[in-house]
């Protein structure tokens, strides 16, 4: 691999990590409503999680999928689902007349394994092991060197997000905007669904 492919698979990692999409809606709406601590292993599940989905796409997957695929449509589908399934929780996670947010955190195991419904994570994963890995390293290297540049670039830009969400918090003093910002989030998360369904 060359310094100009590494720099190359880092800035794609940044890019992919740091830009909308369901992990990162998901840690903003989770900062604004449990704050940065409670949100922390929400954030190292999406990490870790995602990192570790990138090394089984690199050693595993992309062939499963290659034999066999009806297991994209069965991703599409289980994603579909879950995910609306999450934007409905998030949409309701306020009471009307009650300040308290309802629910939990997602945990650090809840986070991980979203990742595997998550249809940009699986982009991100298969796009950067098929254009990255390099060809002349074993698939094991190769795929975790893609999964380790992944989980360096990967948590600094969730922090962001979470991070944007508790300085939102200050400002949904109420029921009524909190409700107001938890439904655009649900919102946009059911609209982060659009290009995998038009796929």
């Amino acid at each position: 691999m060359t310094h100009v492919t590494l720099l190359l698979l880092i800035q794609f990692a940044f890019a992919s990590s740091i830009t909308p999409g369901p992990n990162n809606l998901m840690l903003m709406a989770s900062g604004a409503n449990y704050g940065m601590r409670r949100t922390i292993p929400h954030m190292l599940g999406v990490s870790l999680g995602h990192a570790f989905m990138v090394l089984m796409i690199g050693l595993v997957l992309l062939r499963a999928f290659a034999a066999f695929p009806i297991l994209n449509t069965l991703l599409t589908i289980g994603a579909t689902l879950y995910m609306t399934w999450l934007a409905w929780k998030i949409a309701t996670a306020v009471p009307p007349e009650a300040r308290a947010v309802e629910g939990r955190p997602f945990t650090f195991l809840q986070a991980a394994a979203f990742q595997w419904v998550n249809p940009k994570a699986w982009v991100m994963g298969i796009t950067a092991i098929t254009a990255f890995a390099p060809q002349d390293w074993s698939v094991f290297a190769g795929s975790l060197l893609v999964a380790g540049v992944f989980l360096c670039t990967n948590l600094p830009s969730i922090t962001v997000w979470a991070a944007l969400g508790v300085q939102v918090r200050r400002f949904l003093g109420t029921a009524q905007r909190l409700r107001i910002f938890n439904v655009t989030m649900a919102v946009l998360l059911i609209a982060s669904l659009y290009p995998m369904l038009v796929h």
